[in-house]
């Protein structure tokens, strides 16, 4: 495949999903400020002095992309919001494996902003919001999406409508009742570990 930029970003999707490997070399310049952008998104509800900064976690987004074989993504939102996944993914996985190291002592926090934070304003550990991201995607796989792409991918709802192909006020509703659900759970375990 030749290195021709001006190709849609759709275009070069298809054409990784067919087995182009260099098509992907080719989209990621395309869509790396926004890559940057979801990567700072995700770090600065992280702890003040976390090792991975936002060039580190972009290219380990892309490893992962690279390493797995290629996915059915459909447009630019939507490769933007498996790499934001991804980029959650690391995140997750870097928290448990430093939670382990220290078996529990500085565990890292997020700080969830209005969005989701319970009205306290206060930390909640980034692993007790994954466990509860994962029982969400097990009761309703679309809204763990959409808190996926909304909070921490930071897309829009129109953005997060056009992945997930429904309307505008279903992302508006169903990211409304994810929020709440999140909520409950995040206090249910909040009184577990006290």
């Amino acid at each position: 495949m030749s290195a021709n930029s001006s190709r849609p970003v759709s275009e070069l999707l298809a054409l990784w999903r067919r087995g182009d490997e260099a098509a992907l070399g080719v989209l990621v310049p395309l869509v790396y400020s926004e890559l940057r952008r979801l990567a700072h998104h995700h770090l600065k509800v992280e702890r003040q002095n976390h090792t991975l900064q936002t060039t580190g976690l972009v290219h380990e987004a892309y490893l992962r992309l690279a390493g797995n074989a290629p996915l059915r993504l459909d447009n630019r939102a939507h490769f933007l919001a498996v790499a934001s996944h991804l980029m959650r993914q690391i995140l997750v996985d870097y928290a448990r494996k430093h939670s382990a190291a220290k078996r529990g002592a500085n565990c890292l926090t997020v700080s969830l902003d209005e969005a989701i934070a319970a009205p306290r304003d206060r930390d909640l550990k980034l692993i007790v919001l994954e466990e509860a991201l994962t029982r969400l995607a097990s009761r309703d796989p679309r809204q763990s999406r959409i808190v996926e792409m909304r909070f921490f991918g930071g897309l829009s709802i129109d953005e997060s409508s056009a992945v997930l192909n429904v309307s505008p006020a279903t992302v508006k509703r169903e990211w409304t009742v994810a929020r709440a659900w999140l909520y409950r759970e995040m206090a249910r375990a909040e009184m577990r570990d006290s």
